[in-house]
């Protein structure tokens, strides 16, 4: 393997940016019951006060109510999205760092394709300059960690796993610019033979237990690069932020979040089979519901569906609450979202907010009218368009990926 390409300049910020500052907007964003002669209202929760978060090496604000810090990742608080719009503001979206995000300067990056799956087998450089020169495309698509839900497995199905305890808010959806990977890769002279690519980020090498497992970095079959993956150096219309991948990152849609590298610095392209420790030692499925060895490399994420709402939250007898949430499928565009406000006894249909694309979520909304009170549990299921839906069970494994079953959301109505 050929030496790593040279990093870009890194800046005196990258992991001394300011400590994160309190947001101006106040608690959490809340939603009071409807009188009788209003329209229904977004169903109430009670916030505490804000107060600044840190996580290490992240370098954008995190206001309480918009993150709960887990290590050096910061997870979205799902509850926060009732009042943002089908695209998660850049301030809202989830960070999952491996280690500390890096501070690049654009001006010194470049991009280095090598390995056997070239026609001159000589490495192969783009600026960032020529990369924007190139045609560009916009995509809008969801990142989702494969470890979203990861929690649920544990508190919901009593089943212990590995990992970032996540709940439901390492996802988001954004629109992202840039260049299909293909045509950086045709203009690079691949082979017709290559079969395997290995993108690899900027970031500093991952030591965990003592071990240096090296820059983050996951094969991807040259199959799924010609589909569907871009270069993106844009998200929702500004540049790419610090903690989202500046300047240059992979989207892959519809696969699980560590196949979109981010601070992409080289890619090899193989005409072997690749793999890495996220590809070997994680990211695969292990447990007694799956082979001896381990599953194949997970690739496509799964479905889900939850409220905006916070656990727990109080809600007010005999008014008209406003319930809302989003639902998402990697396989297919999402067709119904069911709700349960009885712990699953019965079940009805949700309004959709959106027209259900590949790639995409739907925001969903239903009135509901509690009379009795104490506590209730709220579901909700989401079915797709290729028959897919979410089962009242997911299938364990011991790292805890790709949850996909109807969460329990509790409820007290007083």
């Amino acid at each position: 393997m050929p030496n790593s390409p040279a990093p870009a300049r890194r800046s005196v910020l990258k992991v001394l940016a300011a400590a994160p500052a309190v947001s101006a907007l106040g608690g959490l964003a809340t939603a009071t019951t409807a009188s009788a002669a209003s329209a229904p209202a977004p169903a109430r929760a009670t916030a505490g006060a804000a107060v600044p978060l840190a996580a290490p090496g992240i370098v954008k604000a995190l206001p309480a109510e918009y993150f709960t810090v887990r290590g050096t990742n910061a997870e979205a608080r799902f509850d926060s999205f009732g009042d943002t719009g089908h695209l998660t503001p850049v301030d809202r979206f989830f960070v999952r760092n491996h280690t500390t995000t890096p501070v690049l300067d654009a001006a010194d990056w470049r991009l280095t394709l090598w390995g056997d799956g070239l026609h001159g087998r000589s490495p192969v450089h783009f600026t960032y300059g020529q990369l924007r020169d190139l045609p560009s495309v916009t995509r809008t698509a969801l990142i989702e960690c494969a470890g979203n839900g990861r929690s649920l497995y544990a508190s919901q199905q009593g089943e212990p796993v590995t990992g970032t305890a996540w709940t439901l808010g390492a996802v988001g959806a954004a629109r992202w610019r840039g260049v299909r990977l293909a045509d950086v890769l045709r203009r690079a002279g691949i082979a017709r033979d290559a079969v395997d690519l290995q993108p690899r980020g900027l970031d500093d090498p991952y030591v965990s237990g003592g071990i240096d497992y090296g820059r983050v970095r996951r094969p991807l079959p040259v199959a799924k690069a010609f589909d569907d993956v871009i270069l993106a150096y844009e998200m929702n219309g500004e540049p790419l932020p610090y903690d989202h991948g500046h300047p240059v990152r992979l989207v892959v849609p519809s696969w699980v979040g560590i196949a979109s590298i981010k601070w992409l610095g080289d890619i090899e392209v193989s005409t072997r089979p690749l793999s890495s420790p996220w590809s070997t030692d994680w990211y695969r499925l292990f447990g007694d519901a799956h082979p001896a060895g381990g599953s194949a490399p997970i690739s496509r994420q799964t479905l889900k569906s939850g409220y905006q709402l916070p656990f727990g939250a109080t809600l007010e007898a005999g008014r008209v609450h406003r319930l809302t949430g989003r639902a998402w499928s990697a396989h297919a565009p999402v067709r119904t979202v069911e709700v349960s406000t009885d712990g699953g006894a019965h079940w009805r249909r949700a309004h959709l907010h959106d027209t259900p694309r590949r790639d995409g979520w739907v925001r969903w909304s239903t009135p509901w009218l509690p009379r009795a009170t104490g506590p209730v549990t709220l579901l909700s299921r989401t079915t797709d368009t290729a028959g897919n839906t979410q089962p009242e069970r997911a299938v364990h494994n011991t790292q805890g990926y790709l949850f996909n079953a109807i969460v329990r959301h509790p409820v007290t109505v007083a």
